[in-house]
C-alpha cells in the first residue's frame, strides 16, 4: 500500500511538471523586430529609373515566348514587339515602361525627365501598338501573356489615365487599341477558366484578377469588373486554411496565399472579408505572426533571384490586406522588413533581375 502511494505521488509530481513545461511553451511568444519604413524618394527614385533605361531598348538576350507556325514567324523581337521588345521578354518590357510612368507621375523632377517622355513616346507610338496588336491576333499566339502580360498592360494603362499631363493623354491614346483587346481577352476568356492556377509565378490568376480589376475600378469598366468578381468568388470564396507553411517555392515571385487574399481584399465588402480572411488565413491576425523572408543564395541566376521579387510580392499584398484594418496594422511591419531585405540587392545587380525587379520594388514602395 506505501509502495502504491508513492508511486502515486511521484506520477502526479511528473505529471505538474510536465504541465507547467508545457504552459511556458503555450505563453512563449516570438521577438518581433521593428523595421524601419522603407521610403521612395527623389535619390531612391532616380536610381530605380535606371533599370528600366537600362533595358527597354536592349533587344537581346530575349525570351520571345511565341509559338511558331513556319519559318515566316521567326523574326527579330524589335520586329515582332516594336513597343515591348526590351528587358528580355515582353511582359518586363510592359512593366518596365510602367515603371517609368509611376516615377514621372510622382517626381516630374526626375534626372532626364524629357529624355525619359520621349522614349515612352517613341516606344508606344500608334504604328507601334498597331504591330503590338497584330501579333495577338496571331493564329498560334491568341494565348500569348495570359493573364501576367495582360495585367501588367493593364497596370501600365491605368497609370497612364492617372498622369494628368499631356504627353499622358498621348500615350494612353495610343495604347488604347491594345488596352481594349487586353479587356476583350479577359472577358472571353475567364467564364471559360473552370479552375484557377494557385503557383507562386507567372500564371497565378489572383495576381492577374487584382491588376485587371484595378483597371476596371479606376476606369469604371463595369463589364470587366463584374466578369472579375464573379470568377473570383468562383474560384475563391469558400477557400480555407491557405498552406502559408508551403510558401515559396524555390523560384517563387508570387504568393499564392496572399495574394488570392490581397485579391478579395478589393472585391469583397469590408466584413465578408474579413470573415472570409480569418477562415482562410487565420494566422495574420496574431500580432505575433512571423514571415521569414524569402532568401536569395545566387542574384546571378534568374530563377533563383525571382525570390527577390516574391519579397517585394509578399510586401504589397500585406500592405493590401492591411489597408484600413487596425486589427491587421502588424503586417505593415513584415511588409517593411521584406522590401528592406530585397531593396539594397536590386542596384548593380546582374540583368537577371535587374531587368524586371525594379517594377516590382516600385510597386511595393507605392503600396506601403
Amino acid at each position: 500500500m506505501k509502495k502504491l502511494i508513492s508511486l502515486s505521488i511521484v506520477i502526479l509530481t511528473l505529471s505538474c511538471n510536465n504541465s507547467k513545461e508545457e504552459k511556458k511553451e503555450v505563453t512563449k511568444t516570438p521577438k518581433i523586430e521593428i523595421a524601419t519604413k522603407p521610403v521612395l524618394n527623389l535619390e531612391q527614385a532616380n536610381k530605380l529609373a535606371q533599370l528600366p533605361l537600362h533595358c527597354l531598348n536592349t533587344e537581346y538576350p530575349n525570351k520571345l515566348s511565341q509559338t511558331l507556325g513556319s519559318d515566316a514567324d521567326l523574326k527579330a523581337p524589335n520586329v515582332l514587339h516594336p513597343a515591348f521588345y526590351g528587358c528580355f521578354d515582353w511582359h518586363s518590357a510592359v512593366h518596365g515602361h510602367w515603371s517609368l510612368v509611376s516615377l514621372l507621375k510622382q517626381f516630374p523632377n526626375l534626372e532626364n525627365a524629357t529624355e525619359i517622355e520621349q522614349r515612352l513616346l517613341k516606344n508606344i507610338s500608334k504604328e507601334n501598338i498597331a504591330s503590338e496588336i497584330n501579333f495577338f491576333l496571331g493564329e498560334h499566339n491568341k494565348s500569348f501573356e495570359r493573364t501576367y502580360g495582360w495585367a501588367w498592360l493593364l497596370k501600365l494603362a491605368e497609370e497612364l489615365h492617372t498622369w494628368d499631363k499631356p504627353v499622358a493623354r498621348t500615350l494612353e491614346t495610343n495604347l488604347q487599341p491594345l488596352t481594349n483587346l487586353i479587356i476583350e481577352k479577359y472577358i472571353e476568356f475567364l467564364p471559360k477558366l473552370n479552375y484557377p492556377q494557385r503557383v507562386g509565378t507567372h500564371p497565378n490568376t489572383a495576381f492577374g484578377l487584382s491588376f485587371a480589376v484595378d483597371y476596371a475600378e479606376t476606369l469604371n469598366n463595369e463589364l470587366l469588373k463584374k466578369t472579375i468578381t464573379e470568377r473570383a468568388k468562383f474560384f475563391f470564396l469558400k477557400d480555407e486554411n491557405c498552406p502559408m507553411s508551403w510558401e515559396p517555392d524555390g523560384t517563387d515571385f508570387l504568393s499564392p496565399c496572399l495574394e488570392e487574399a490581397a485579391l478579395m481584399k478589393r472585391l469583397l465588402p469590408e466584413a465578408e472579408f474579413k470573415t472570409w480572411l480569418n477562415k482562410f488565413l487565420p494566422q495574420l491576425k496574431d500580432k505575433n505572426y512571423v514571415l521569414e523572408t524569402g532568401i536569395v543564395s545566387d542574384r546571378t541566376d534568374g530563377q533563383l533571384v525571382h525570390l527577390d521579387g516574391v519579397n517585394f510580392s509578399r510586401a504589397w499584398s500585406l500592405c493590401k490586406i492591411a489597408e484600413g484594418l487596425p486589427e491587421y496594422k502588424h503586417l505593415y511591419n513584415i511588409a517593411y522588413s521584406h522590401i528592406n531585405y530585397s531593396l539594397p540587392s536590386i542596384f548593380g545587380d546582374s540583368y537577371e533581375g535587374g531587368h524586371w525587379l525594379g517594377s516590382f520594388a516600385i510597386y511595393a514602395l507605392n503600396a506601403i
